[in-house]
């Protein structure tokens, strides 16, 4: 293989129009390959650029695309030209002429990176959809996941199985928040037709996503909407109201609903002040899945005799009234004891997976296993 051929071009910037774009170029012959097609301004030549450098000047000569040029390594040199796609379409082009092979970045992170977790947090990082997710992201890819399943592994080199169980279960228990770090936990709105659980949705997102109209049944399939509380990313689901009969369309809507109702990680169940729960509502709240009764349009009663131990959440989606307790609350079920900074915590499906089979093996005894499972997750520290 030629020294081109293992030589990599990589587009850090996303696809689509921006202010500039940068193309990384890595590899022995990484040098070598920009200079055959860039032309720095000025009368030293970029043989002669040392490296933390940088040198702006034009691709394919004359008349060709600015760029600036930083040489970073004796193996990795930046590109920047226009943003969008075809001033970067064209370098990634004339790269591939020159023997380059283009990888992804996601690849390249993989590549690059001895510690594969931090690979896999730089791209959750970027997936990100709120600060408060993002910083916890941060915080796995600067080593607090790896530094955490160190601490467990020496243990168990050590034979302290009872601690690393007890770090094991730590880092277990803080699954359910690390997998909803970049994937929006799922909110269902769910209740009987012409409570207002559409106007609910308008009122919590603050524009309207979901039709509203006094007519029962209006409402025939679930209509979703991103958002977040107290940091926490939410896709909220506005389903069809839930009663017998009605025809075939809203008949459709409603096992819509109940699909939703089984996939919820938290279902708003909406009421109507004044008007106590019916039986299949109640059966609802006792059913064993997280459910937060909601009592909507209390501007229209006085709740100052509410029997005691009523445990909803009243509001008035009309007003605005307990919108923010609502919003409150929907966070404390979510996420009842955020961590602190710094935190370590599993984010990706297969780290659960080896997290389980960790304390699987240690059930079994087997600490040989649990080992062989944990050490390619820690190795750069072991570097």
């Amino acid at each position: 293989m030629s020294e081109q051929s293992q030589t990599l071009a990589v587009r850090l910037t996303p696809p689509g129009r921006g202010a500039v774009a940068t193309i990384l170029v890595a590899g022995s012959a990484a040098r070598d390959v920009v200079g055959r097609t860039f032309r720095p301004a000025g009368a030293e030549g970029w043989s002669q650029t040392e490296l933390r450098c940088i040198r702006a000047g034009r691709w394919n000569g004359e008349g060709g695309e600015e760029v600036v040029v930083a040489a970073l390594a004796g193996d990795q040199v930046e590109v920047h030209c226009h943003g969008g796609d075809a001033a970067a379409g064209a370098i990634l082009s004339t790269l591939a002429h020159h023997g380059c092979q283009e990888v992804s970045w996601r690849d390249w992170l993989g590549m690059s990176h001895a510690d594969p977790l931090a690979a896999e947090a730089a791209i959750a990082l970027s997936q990100a959809p709120t600060e408060r997710t993002a910083a916890m992201l941060l915080d796995q890819y600067q080593g607090a996941l790896r530094c955490a399943l160190a601490d467990v592994l020496e243990q168990l080199e050590r034979g302290d199985v009872p601690s690393a169980r007890e770090g094991l279960d730590a880092l277990l228990a803080l699954a359910p928040l690390g997998l909803h770090l970049v994937e929006p936990w799922r909110v269902v709105i769910a209740g009987r037709p012409n409570v207002g659980k559409s106007t609910l949705l308008n009122a919590i997102l603050g524009y309207q996503r979901s039709i509203v109209c006094d007519v029962p049944g209006t409402t025939r399939d679930v209509v979703t909407a991103l958002t977040a509380f107290d940091g926490w990313p939410v896709e909220l689901a506005d389903t069809a109201g839930l009663r017998s009969g009605g025809d075939r369309l809203e008949s459709a809507g409603m096992e819509r609903a109940i699909a939703s109702l089984a996939t919820a990680d938290l279902t708003l169940l909406v009421g109507e002040s004044g008007r106590p729960w019916s039986d299949d509502e109640r059966r609802m709240m006792e059913s064993g899945r997280p459910t937060l009764p909601v009592l909507n349009k209390c501007d229209l009663i006085d709740l100052r005799g509410r029997p005691a131990g009523e445990n909803a959440i009243p509001v008035s989606a009309l007003t605005g009234a307990g919108l923010e307790l609502l919003a409150a609350a929907i966070a404390r079920r979510l996420v009842s004891a955020p961590p602190g900074p710094g935190a370590a915590a599993p984010f990706s499906s297969w780290q659960v997976e080896a997290l389980v089979a960790v304390r699987s093996a240690l059930q079994d005894r087997n600490i040989a296993a649990a080992i062989e499972v944990l050490f390619p997750l820690v190795r750069e520290s072991r570097v």
